[in-house]
């Protein structure tokens, strides 16, 4: 190879190491902004999730409400043992709403109440939120609406021992 060809190649190859390594950090900060929210955005979004299963466990209905986009889904798939046959299960707002104040989340003692509540994601207006609860684990989605964080979306699984 020419001394001239070689110039050009070594020159390709940083230019094209470059753009490369750019686009990394690009992607490395955009990695990182999202799993960082403002303060402000993780504190409203930590307290809907503490509205949600505090109010259950408190049979707080209102709070429960608050913590609700009133079209809200709670969904769990269940698997029947003997046909292998998946069914989707569901919840609206509503009925939620309802069990609440209807006590059913008063039945677990305090000391048996189990809330934890981690962050998972949030990019703009949209964030994935996982409560660990007594009984069972929620996936919850929520939205920035009006101003306030609701949840819109629960997909749920029972704990093994609560099946």
């Amino acid at each position: 190879m020419n001394q001239q060809m070689y110039r050009f190649v070594t020159l390709a190859l940083s230019l094209s190491l470059g753009v490369s390594l750019l686009g990394f950090d690009a992607m490395a900060q955009s990695s990182t902004a999202t799993n960082r929210p403002a303060e402000a955005d993780a504190a409203a979004i930590r307290q809907t999730a503490l509205d949600y299963i505090e109010g259950w466990y408190e049979g707080n209905a209102e709070r429960m409400e608050r913590a609700l986009h009133p079209e809200l889904a709670k969904r769990i798939v269940r698997t029947d043992p003997k046909s292998g046959r998946s069914s989707l299960g569901q919840m609206s707002a509503m009925s939620l709403v309802h069990g609440t104040r209807s006590g059913g989340g008063k039945n677990t003692p305090k000391e048996k109440q189990q809330k934890d509540v981690t962050i998972l994601d949030v990019f703009e207006g949209a964030a994935s939120v996982k409560v660990v609860a007594t009984s069972w684990i929620d996936y919850l989605h929520m939205a920035r609406w009006n101003g306030r964080w609701v949840i819109v979306n629960v997909l749920w699984e029972l704990k093994p021992e609560s099946r």
